[in-house]
């Protein structure tokens, strides 16, 4: 947990309690008062709404009854399935909730000490990249002295419908989380990394090697304390809240409470005929109506497994609304699954850490090309480059890379009519290894990944990138819409996230002095081949240096052979434009690297701006003599510095 954190509205909990209990009141809200207008943005309720405390509500009133599970909430009249699912994963893992529920020791009822109870409560919300504090009073909507949204299973336990109205006081009203996702409650929670995957779409339920892969991501997500739901979308022949023929309700949210890749011993694999079980366990928020198909509560499949080996395999059912599934029959039967990685960055811990960097940004709009930053996604030739963009590098062979692009919460924007999500996205394009300027024109650079377009609150992507330098690029999906947003990046090493602001060198006095950039040049040296063998085996392990002027900048050696593809890119902004650009080709050795020839290029901006292909000579000017090889390169000039 960081150490800072903003205290929603500016309400100081403490202060407002001691407030309270010497003034001898309870504490009343007048940031979320018990009015209409706490409960709807439009429309209003079938019947009047009574605002009670939990001591109107029952005798022995507890935030917690016999601790907190997954099993303690039901969903009311709200169509917040979503967000008791959210819930029923918190419930799940004790170090979260404790983050969600500071000090709640101290907030629990104290039956003793009656007059230390102020009906004051606090919750915190992970909301847009730091920790949020929102203080609530114990004043809950009811209708014939029944809670009418989120409660418990118990009567006397508070916990669920505190903390929603929490959430309802950030969102703006109840109403406002009237249909959201239970991945973006999760992330609030919880800080957590969201991703969200269509099964259909992906063909989970058809391809078994794709299932196998999602099931062993969901296997260790879930093992490193992780947080997964899922649903039914309604189609256009169903409603939500129907039931399907197996039983399941569609458009409602199930928690997964545990993954199991079970062995089986001899007597079970003869009745199944297999030796290994994939197998996911869920629960309904309503905590009734379940699966009906195979491993459903009275299936035959259970009557093979005895008392004692379902205990050992682990397969046990804690409670109603609880239920196992085949991994093949969750890939079939649901349509979207939300996954919430807590990505682990600490450094004492035994399972892989990454490396986290996250930047605030925004798209804003600017009719100067130069300084607008949304210019629509990569369809949009024209204007896509007019971006926010952000540099990283890749220092290994290769990494595996991680990044969360998200908006910012369109919920308390509903009072207006724009609380929709906005379609977003991003890329990655390779850049050259030494770019630190704004790109402004796509030349030699490669599209190294694309993210989906969703109008979700976030969009993740997982890629393995082979080292060099990227741009990441996040746009909208359409040019000329403006919103924040943040960028987070996960890496095994540190990759130096950084936005990229300048377009050009800056001009400063000492320029008068040394001189200013007159032009710039970019190259990509793409292979080279009939290199001279360096080795008994008839191989060589060649690099590539590209020197202009006083700067040099070397390409990673490639090894044991003689036709090496490099697919290295450079940029240099040239003072002396009579100066040329040498490329030379070296070969890699332990005690003394070998020169194997050079290219020697004037690069100016009226020179061919097509791949060639060049013959390489010994060292010194252009007419040296002839050594064996050749190399293939893109070269692009231009005198005015903010063409490339």
């Amino acid at each position: 947990m960081s150490s800072s954190v903003k205290l929603f509205r500016d309400q100081k909990y403490h202060e407002l309690k001691g407030q309270c209990i010497q003034q001898r009141q309870l504490f009343e809200d007048p940031e979320f008062p018990a009015s209409d207008e706490s409960l709807f943005y439009q429309s209003a309720p079938p019947r009047k709404v009574e605002w009670k405390r939990p001591k109107d509500l029952c005798e022995d009133p507890h935030l917690f009854v016999n601790g907190i599970s997954s099993h303690d909430l039901h969903q009311g009249t709200l169509g917040n399935c979503w967000f008791v699912a959210a819930c029923s994963c918190l419930a799940l893992r004790k170090t979260l909730w404790q983050q969600v529920i500071p000090d709640f020791s101290e907030q629990e009822w104290d039956p003793k000490n009656p007059e230390k109870y102020a009906g004051i409560f606090r919750f915190r919300f992970w909301c847009f990249g730091e920790w949020t504090e929102v203080v609530v009073d114990d004043l809950l909507p009811t209708m014939d002295g029944k809670l009418i949204y989120c409660h418990s299973n118990v009567k006397n336990e508070f916990w669920s419908a505190l903390l929603e109205k929490a959430y309802a006081k950030l969102a703006g009203s109840y109403e406002a989380l009237d249909g959201g996702s239970a991945a973006d409650a999760i992330v609030d929670f919880t800080g957590a990394v969201a991703e969200s995957i269509d099964l259909v779409q992906g063909k989970y339920g058809e391809i078994i090697s794709e299932q196998l892969k999602l099931f062993e991501d969901l296997l260790k997500v879930h093992k490193r304390g992780g947080l997964i739901s899922c649903y039914i979308m309604a189609s256009s022949g169903s409603t939500s809240e129907m039931e399907t023929e197996m039983g399941l309700i569609i458009g409602h949210a199930y928690s997964v409470t545990a993954v199991r890749k079970l062995r089986l011993g001899e007597r079970l694999t003869f009745s199944f005929k297999a030796e290994k079980l994939f197998m996911i366990r869920l629960r309904n928020p309503w905590g009734k109506r379940e699966w009906n198909g195979p491993w459903s509560d009275n299936s035959e499949e259970w009557k093979k497994v005895s008392d004692s080996e379902r205990k050992s395999l682990g397969l046990t059912l804690e409670n109603d609304g609880e239920f196992w599934m085949t991994f093949e029959d969750w890939c079939k039967n649901f349509t979207d699954v939300d996954i919430c990685r807590i990505v682990n960055t600490s450094y004492f811990s035994i399972h892989k850490t990454w490396e986290k960097k996250m930047m605030h940004g925004a798209w804003a709009k600017n009719s100067e090309p130069l300084l607008n930053r949304s210019g629509g996604c990569f369809d949009n030739k024209e204007t896509f480059l007019q971006n926010p963009q952000y540099i990283f590098d890749v220092k290994k062979t290769e990494d595996k890379v991680l990044v969360s692009l998200q908006q910012e919460d369109r919920r308390k924007y509903k009072k207006e009519g724009k609380g929709d999500s906005i379609p977003i996205g991003f890329e990655i394009l390779k850049v050259e290894d030494n770019r630190s300027y704004r790109l402004h024109k796509l030349t030699v650079q490669e599209r190294a990944a694309t993210s989906p377009y969703i109008n979700t609150r976030t969009v993740f992507l997982k890629r393995i990138l082979k080292q060099g330098r990227y741009v990441l690029i996040p746009t909208t999906y359409h040019p000329g819409i403006t919103t924040k947003f943040i960028l987070r990046l996960f890496t095994d090493v540190p990759s130096k996230l950084r936005e990229l602001k300048a377009d050009k060198p800056k001009m400063t006095c000492w320029s008068l002095l040394w001189g200013y950039p007159r032009r710039v040049t970019q190259i990509k040296i793409h292979s080279a081949e009939g290199l001279q063998k360096q080795d008994r085996s008839g191989g060589a392990d060649p690099y590539v240096l590209i020197k202009c002027e006083n700067q040099t900048v070397r390409s990673p050696v490639q090894n044991d052979t003689t036709t090496p593809v490099f697919d290295t890119q450079v940029i240099f902004y040239r003072k002396n434009i009579d100066s040329p650009i040498i490329i030379q080709v070296w070969n890699s050795n332990v005690l003394c690297d070998q020169f194997l020839g050079q290219a020697v290029l004037a690069a100016s901006p009226s020179d061919p701006r097509e791949q060639q292909t060049l013959q390489l000579r010994g060292r010194g000017r252009r007419e040296a003599a002839e050594v064996p090889g050749h190399i293939t390169v893109k070269v692009f000039s231009s005198d005015d510095l903010v063409e490339l």
